[in-house]
């Protein structure tokens, strides 16, 4: 590259022969004394090696020569400055190329080298060359680096050393050398060639900004080196980082032409550190929405506390994406579970508090809570320690009065609980690999559609997701791996669990989740769970099992289906109730179950795949459909599908409504049941009252309420063989159990009859 081609510039000073009114004797400046009246300089027109040239006595201790035309400083260009010289008579001084800067301002540009290297003339006569290059990059070679704030010099030579000799002096040559530097510099653009140094201490901030506004499309390149930033920087054309750069926490640096984690890598060259500013950028520049880890892996070594990369912002609200990468965690003291027992006070009628907390200040946010009356997945959503209050993500069921509390710190990958709110995030193609170390996500303690799909959450320690707050609202999770570290251990002794939410409208779908304690505890209401697989079985003979879905809200309003439910459960209860007794509200309601697939193996006779836990006395089912469902039972048999658990309370059964169990099949299972029922009674001897017995196949233990009909099958016979046409009146709930029916006949007869019963209320 040349510029006084390529742009027609003239670095070359004027010739001696043209005057020498523009060759000044001090710096060169406007006013400064010029050659052309000085009794100690003269023009000599042919000198046998020099043709015309300058012939000057030394008087001065050090004698300058500047030529007063401004000679350009442009970034990325280097100009060497030549002279050639020879003593004629008299003593014999030192000589070198020397120059002054100056800025757009016209000012001096101080603290600058402005001299090259000095060469001592030993003979008369002899042609001594000097020569020094001078840029705007410090490179190899470059004698004056003068960086990006001058805009123009000065130049020309220095004669140093005893006065008196007599020398004459070629005309001054400046060419353009750029080339000799930058072999490639049609494509890229170096910022040294503007300044930066790369020592790890200067600020390169200003050459990286002006590198970047000179490459205009070409790419910027950043040689071996330290650079230290000082404020952000947006690179606005693709940069090859050769070097690393070190700024501030709170800085970002945006390659919006090159927004991929591997640049970041190449740009910080630590893999944690490079996502944390990677993930920076992606939350504050809007010319990206989705940040691509390029396949790449992450070592991880700590949790990555999500907000504190950020550093900026507590909130955010616009949709981003992270894809395409995986986590790997490197095991180490900083995934360590913090534990804290602490006494406490809980009042349900301020059901989220705990109040007059011991040694708060060791309780982190987002800890598990448990103790007596703690339903599961329980956690501080925040605390004040001025006032010794927690403030929790569900109420506690049985909890009134002062107790110990154990507070559980898990450590997860990504931390996002430092923020305040965050809306519309997504991750998908990414694999965490837990390595039994650690927990995967930490959701943020509010917030909208968190959406994690195609990803695989592999060995967590105690969790995949935890909401500790309510930014589960609107979760998706689709197509995802959840694979266990516990797949050795008894299904009763495992810890981890996949999932949990507080919030509503949750959507899990077509995932799979292996040997963990439970697939999802979920508390909200609205949710969609469908063709997902669970399997949580082990090789124990009647083997305990654990629930794989747990409802706790009795409303709960959700949809379960085509899914493939492998030696595990659900569980239907309201754990999360400060108030468990049934108080006017809708009950156990709003549950659909259809178009499963149910499987157990080498289970004790008493599992059931359905269990409603009522945690408090007065609950009934109050809206309910289990259809089109598979249930089997491998390696044996079991008694029934369904139960209630009555470890707290029972259900109240002349209150159930709208309960639809039918269309299912059952294999291995020695009680099928189904509502409404239809049974088939046979009278052999003639009463007026027929017994009819429906336990053991009404649901949930179920009464028999109503009969919705009969149907005589054949001949209703009196005592003398004569037809009856009589119809019987019902009475429901008979029995000591309530589930028996009384058909009240006109007289005695026999016969046999098809009979619906149903364990709920009409509505």
């Amino acid at each position: 590259m040349n510029k006084a081609i390529t742009d027609g510039i003239t670095f070359l000073p004027t010739a001696f022969d043209a005057g020498l009114a523009q060759w000044s004797s001090g710096d060169g400046t406007p006013g400064s004394d010029s050659y052309a009246m000085d009794p100690n300089a003269a023009f000599v027109p042919a000198d046998q090696d020099f043709g015309g040239c300058l012939e000057l006595l030394k008087s001065q201790t050090i004698q300058k020569l500047r030529y007063m035309g401004q000679t350009p400083i442009l970034p990325g260009c280097y100009l060497r400055i030549t002279a050639r010289i020879k003593a004629m008579s008299g003593t014999l001084p030192s000589v070198r190329i020397a120059g002054w800067a100056g800025n757009a301002q016209n000012a001096h540009v101080g603290g600058l080298t402005e001299i090259g290297t000095s060469v001592a003339l030993t003979d008369y006569g002899a042609i001594v060359e000097v020569s020094a290059i001078v840029g705007t990059g410090d490179r190899t070679g470059v004698d004056m680096a003068w960086g990006i704030e001058p805009v123009y010099g000065h130049f020309g030579l220095d004669l140093a050393g005893p006065n008196g000799g007599i020398l004459r002096i070629d005309d001054l040559v400046i060419e353009d050398v750029t080339g000799a530097f930058l072999r490639e510099m049609l494509s890229f653009v170096d910022v040294r060639d503007f300044g930066a140094r790369g020592d790890g201490v200067t600020d390169d901030l200003p050459a990286f900004a002006a590198a970047d506004t000179a490459a205009a499309g070409r790419v910027v390149r950043v040689p071996p080196g330290t650079y230290y930033l000082g404020d952000s920087m947006t690179f606005d054309n693709r940069v090859v980082f050769d070097g690393q750069i070190t700024m501030p926490v709170d800085k970002i640096l945006s390659l919006t032409r090159d927004f991929h984690l591997p640049a970041y890598i190449d740009a910080f060259g630590d893999e944690e550190l490079a996502f944390k500013k990677a993930f920076q950028s992606l939350l504050n520049n809007s010319d990206h929405e989705s940040l691509d880890l390029g396949g790449r892996r992450i070592t991880v070594t700590e949790p990555i506390d999500m907000q504190a990369a950020l550093a900026n912002k507590t909130s955010y609200a616009t949709r981003r994406h992270i894809r395409n990468g995986q986590f790997d965690s490197k095991s180490g003291a900083a995934w360590d579970s913090h534990i804290v027992t602490s006494q406490a006070t809980y009042n349900p009628s301020n059901s989220d508090t705990l109040i007059n907390v011991a040694n708060i200040e060791a309780i982190e946010v987002g800890s598990l809570v448990t103790g007596h009356g703690v339903g599961r997945e329980v956690y501080v959503k925040q605390k004040n320690n001025a006032t010794g209050k927690l403030t929790l993500s569900l109420p506690l069921h049985d909890a009134e009065g002062t107790q110990t509390y154990t507070f559980t710190r898990f450590r997860y990958m990504l931390d996002f609980s430092g923020f305040e709110h965050l809306d519309k995030f997504s991750m998908s193609d990414i694999e965490f690999q837990c390595g039994g170390d650690c927990s995967a996500i930490l959701l943020p303690p509010s917030g909208l559609i968190f959406h994690l799909r195609d990803c695989f959450i592999t060995r967590p320690k105690d969790r995949g997701i935890t909401s500790h707050g309510t930014g589960c609202q609107g979760m998706l999770v689709d197509r995802c791996q959840f694979l266990s570290d516990e797949s050795g251990t008894s299904s009763q002794n495992r810890v981890s669990i996949a999932l949990n939410s507080n919030a509503n409208d949750i959507k899990l779908r077509n995932n799979r989740i292996v040997h963990m304690r439970h697939f999802a505890v979920i508390a909200g209401s609205g949710s969609i769970i469908t063709g997902n697989h669970f399997f949580q079985g082990d090789d124990a003979t009647n083997g305990i099992r654990t629930p794989g879905i747990i409802l706790s809200r009795t409303n709960c309003r959700a949809t379960i289906n085509g899914n493939y439910i492998d030696n595990c459960f659900i569980e239907w209860g309201n754990e999360h109730d400060h108030a468990p007794e049934f108080n006017s509200e809708f009950s156990f309601s709003g549950l659909s179950v259809t178009d499963n697939i149910f499987l157990s193996s080498d289970v004790a006779p008493w599992f059931t795949f359905l269990v409603v836990t009522p945690h408090g006395p007065g609950h009934y089912i109050n809206g309910m459909a289990v259809t089109g469902n598979i249930f089997r039972n491998i390696h044996g048999s079991i008694n029934r599908v369904e139960k209630v658990d009555t470890s707290h309370s029972d259900l109240a059964y002349d209150k159930i409504k709208n309960v639809t169990f039918s269309d299912n099949m059952f294999n291995s299972v020695e009680t099928s049941v189904s509502n409404p029922l239809m049974l088939r009674h046979e009278q052999n001897t003639a009463a007026d009252v027929w017994t009819v017995p429906c336990a053991p196949k009404l649901p949930f233990g179920g009464w028999a309420q109503n009969v919705e009909g009969i149907v005589m099958n054949g001949k209703i016979a009196t005592t003398s063989n004569a037809a009856h046409h009589g119809v019987p009146y019902v009475k429901a709930k008979q029995g000591a159990q309530n589930d028996q029916i009384l058909l009240n006949w006109e007289k005695p007869v026999t016969g046999e009859v098809t009979i619906k019963v149903r364990i709920d209320e009409f509505q």
